[in-house]
Parts: C-alpha cells; sequence; structure tokens
C-alpha cells in the first residue's frame, strides 16, 4: 500500500482507513476484521464487545462539559464487497486492499476499495481514539454482513444501545442527508435439467459479455447502465431462436448487490448453420454495443470459437429457461410519487449459474414500499415458475421511513447551511441502509444518514473523493460538538 494514502488529510481518519483495509473483510467472513475491531477497542482500554450474532459495539463515555447531552450511537458496517477485475490476481480472504492516490480521488487496483463503508468506520475509530473531539457519550455499533444480508442489523436485540440519537455513515454523496431507504428482498430461482450429449456435427463457441460499468444495484439502478445477465440472455434468445443454438453452461454476474458486468456462456451450433450464425450474431453484437455507446463505452461482447462441450441443456428446459430471463424484469419499476427523482422499486438480475444439470437465478428486489417489493418479487416468481422453475423468498427486510420533523435532521441541516453557505439535499436512498432494521428494536430512536462521496462502489472502478473527506470529517465533528441536551 502507497504510503501516500496515510498522509493525507486528515490524517487521523485516512490512516485509520488505512489500518482498517489492511484487514481482509468479506462479506460472511469478517473474523479477521471483528478480532481487529476488538483489539482497537480494548488498547483504548473502553468497553468493548461482541453481542450475540458477531456485532462489536465499543462505549465511550462523554467528554468532559458533554455529560448532559443525549447519547448517541455511532453506526457502519464492518463488511465489504469483493468484486475484481477478470484480470486481476487478488484474494479477498488473505490479502489487504492495495490503494493509490488519483488526483482526489482513492482507488484500489483492479478491485474494490472498501470506502464503503470503510470510511465511515475509519471515522468512527477516531472518534474514538480522539482526545480532542468533543461528544456525547457513544455506542459505536460495528454490524457484520451489511452487504449479503443485514445479518448483523437484523439480529441485534433492542436493549443493547444506550443512545437515543443514531448517526449512520453509510451514504455516498457529500451533500445529501439521508432520511429514509428502501428495503430489500432476496429471489432466487432453481431448477433441475437433464443434459443431452452434444450431436458430433456442431461447432462449440465461448461467447463473453465484458467491460461493463457494474455498480451498485440500489444507488446506480437508474442510470441506464447495461446487465451483463440481460445482454448474454438477447444473444442466447436470438441464437436459439434463429440458429438452433444448444446452451451448455452460463456464468453471469456475482453478487446479488452488484449490478452484473460479465457473462460468459459456452453453446454449440450445427455446422451447416456457423457462418450465418457468425454474421448474424456480429450484426446484433453491434446493435446492442450501438444502443449502450453512451452509458456502457468499454462494452465489449465476443464470440470465438472453442471446443465442442459434451453435454448441452435439453431443448424444451433452454427455450423456457431464456423465455424466463428475458420476462423478467430489470431495472427501474416504480419511480416515488412522493419524493422527486427517487426510485422506489427495482429489481438485480444479479447472478445466472447454468452447469451440470443445475439452473440458479439470483436477483435482488428493493423497495421502500413493501407493497411494491412484494408485487414485483411475484411477477418474477410467476416468470420464473412458468420456466419451471422453483422460487423461493429470503433475506426480507425493511425500509426505513422519513421522519421530516426529526430533531436531528435539523441539527444537520443548520450546521451544513452554515459550513457551506448552501441548504444540503435531504434525501431517501435506494439503497439497503441499516436504519429501517435498527429501529424495529429501538422504534424511539431518532436516526440521520450522511457520509463522504464514493462513486463506484460495488465495483473495481470503487473511488473516494480526498476534498469530500475533509468535508465529511469537518461536518461530523461539528455534529458531534452540539448534539441536542437531554430532556
Amino acid at each position: 500500500m502507497s504510503q501516500e494514502i496515510r498522509n493525507l488529510e486528515p490524517k487521523q481518519l485516512w490512516n485509520k482507513f488505512a489500518d482498517l483495509n489492511a484487514v481482509p473483510r468479506p462479506s460472511k467472513k469478517e473474523d479477521k476484521v471483528i478480532a481487529f475491531m476488538k483489539d482497537f477497542g480494548n488498547s483504548l482500554g473502553l468497553e468493548t464487545f461482541e453481542d450475540e450474532i458477531r456485532n462489536v459495539i465499543i462505549r465511550k463515555p462523554a467528554t468532559p462539559g458533554m455529560e448532559n447531552r443525549k447519547p448517541i450511537v455511532l453506526q457502519g458496517h464492518l463488511d465489504m464487497v469483493h468484486q475484481k477485475n477478470n484480470d486481476t490476481i487478488f484474494d479477498f480472504n488473505s490479502q489487504g486492499i492495495d490503494m493509490y492516490v488519483d488526483g482526489d480521488w482513492v482507488r484500489a487496483r483492479g478491485t474494490t476499495l472498501g470506502a464503503d463503508n470503510g470510511l465511515g468506520v475509519a471515522m468512527m475509530m477516531s472518534i474514538l481514539e480522539s482526545k480532542e473531539i468533543k461528544h456525547p457519550a457513544i455506542d459505536a455499533l460495528f454490524t457484520i454482513d451489511e452487504e449479503t444480508g443485514m445479518t448483523g442489523a437484523l439480529n441485534l436485540k433492542g436493549g443493547i444501545l444506550k443512545g437515543e440519537i443514531l448517526l449512520n455513515m453509510d451514504t455516498e454523496e457529500d451533500d445529501e442527508i439521508d432520511i429514509g431507504c428502501a428495503g430489500g428482498l432476496d429471489v432466487t430461482a432453481t431448477r433441475s435439467y437433464q443434459s443431452v450429449s452434444t450431436p458430433s456435427d456442431c461447432q462449440g463457441f465461448t461467447i463473453r459479455v465484458k467491460g461493463l460499468n457494474g455498480g451498485h444495484s440500489g444507488m446506480d439502478i437508474h442510470k441506464g447502465l447495461g446487465n451483463a445477465n440481460k445482454i448474454m440472455n438477447r444473444l442466447l434468445y436470438d441464437g436459439f431462436n434463429k440458429f438452433g443454438l444448444r446452451v451448455s453452461e452460463i456464468s453471469g454476474g456475482s453478487l446479488r448487490n452488484a449490478i452484473p458486468r460479465e457473462s460468459v456462456a459456452k453453446v454449440t451450433v450445427d455446422e451447416s448453420r456457423k457462418k450465418d450464425f457468425d454474421a448474424a450474431m456480429k450484426g446484433l453484437v453491434n446493435e446492442i454495443k450501438f444502443e449502450f455507446k453512451t452509458t456502457e463505452p468499454n462494452l465489449v461482447i465476443e464470440i470465438e470459437k472453442s471446443d465442442l462441450p459434451s453435454s448441452v441443456m435439453d431443448s424444451e428446459v433452454q427455450d423456457k429457461l431464456i423465455q424466463s430471463i428475458y420476462t423478467a424484469h430489470n431495472g427501474v419499476y416504480r419511480m416515488s410519487a412522493d419524493m422527486e427523482d427517487l426510485v422506489e422499486t427495482s429489481n438485480n438480475i444479479a447472478r445466472v449459474l447454468v452447469k451440470e444439470g443445475e439452473i440458479s437465478i439470483q436477483n435482488l428486489t428493493r423497495s421502500s414500499v413493501e407493497s411494491s417489493k412484494l408485487d414485483l418479487a411475484n411477477a418474477l416468481k410467476s416468470a420464473y415458475e412458468l420456466a419451471g422453475c422453483n422460487v423461493e423468498f429470503s433475506g426480507d427486510y425493511p425500509g426505513w421511513t422519513p421522519n421530516v420533523k426529526s430533531e436531528i435532521l435539523d441539527l444537520f441541516v443548520h450546521i451544513y447551511e452554515k459550513q457551506n453557505n448552501e441548504k444540503p439535499k435531504v434525501v431517501a436512498c435506494h439503497a439497503g441502509l441499516e436504519c429501517g432494521i435498527l429501529g424495529k428494536n429501538y422504534p424511539g430512536m431518532d436516526m440521520i444518514s450522511f457520509g463522504p462521496t464514493i462513486h463506484g462502489a460495488h465495483s473495481p472502478d470503487e473511488r473516494a473523493s480526498i476534498k469530500s473527506s475533509q468535508k465529511f470529517w469537518k461536518f461530523a465533528i461539528e455534529v458531534l460538538e452540539n448534539i441536542p441536551m437531554k430532556n
């Protein structure tokens, strides 16, 4: 890791971020970062413990003169999305993130950066360590597994936290103050199928879709970005209906909360039709690239001859699979009628895997309205069940209903205007923040979410603004110094 990261201002924040990013912390594999955070809390002589689900809580008393202010909860998540470029050799289970400075941005070499939510966690650590920052009594809550299930927040029991105000540090635009978010639901379609032997008079092809931007399946879902699974399915649909293309394997996408950037399929075409297939596919590839020329200028679609696979899918099952993916909704489903420019409901067809007689299609459906979330989930369920799939709903978590009369919101707006000479954007977001979940067991807690500017989260293009981190630091410190008095 470049030493230049540790020399950035504010040094407290960037040094803590560098310390954190040296620790492997993929979702559901947080043992190392849990131990790291407990060692950190204990080294400061602060009360430090795990709850039953393995969230880490560190308590720090109020600084002198702040004892009569409302106690607060600082909250962020320990895990990070583990995405890398295809040509990047990297083991998220054993390696720390390799960071570098690029102008105003901090980036990682070929992988996600972990600024989501590492910069928020680093801010919390800096506050806990500082002897100069004024603040009321703090419960610092470091949750686990936010990115792939929200299991830390979902399983946090009532009565553990003592704060009256929760400051979540997990949003990604520094001029926004979040007061609401979407809930989510995992929709998974599976089925088995019979493979048949590949006829000998066929040619094997490998189709690759790559070079897409990817991104956060909530925050970026409205940007018209390409979904590798939908693009691949379009190619397979044309190839099957016009040239009898047969599928041997498909592997597209990875994590539910990341817009899929890449997909690979192994297929066959009858020898007598391969020239027509090749010509027609080149035309379709050009059409697709033209459609995405603005949002996906680096899109690459390759169709190359390859070894003939030994087996392919049963034709009827293949037909139904391709039709179901074509039918299944991907992207924005409904915009909010109550908040301008807010995506209300969406779906990400995140992972398509067809191999060795098994089909798996993984989706993440989001909405700030529970009934709309279920409506879209049922539409997906219907599409996949028509293809003979078994469909399961799991990982359901609630949204966070905005409170426009929040006392802490008034404080945030006042301080932001004073520091920046302009009003902040008070918004709800289409990401899955933990506030709504935590509010179930702490219903009286006043909540707000904020953070520095981070672009490209959940993709190897993730980058954090250095200038914005300085703004975030200054803003957070003044907020802490002005937390309201106890009633």
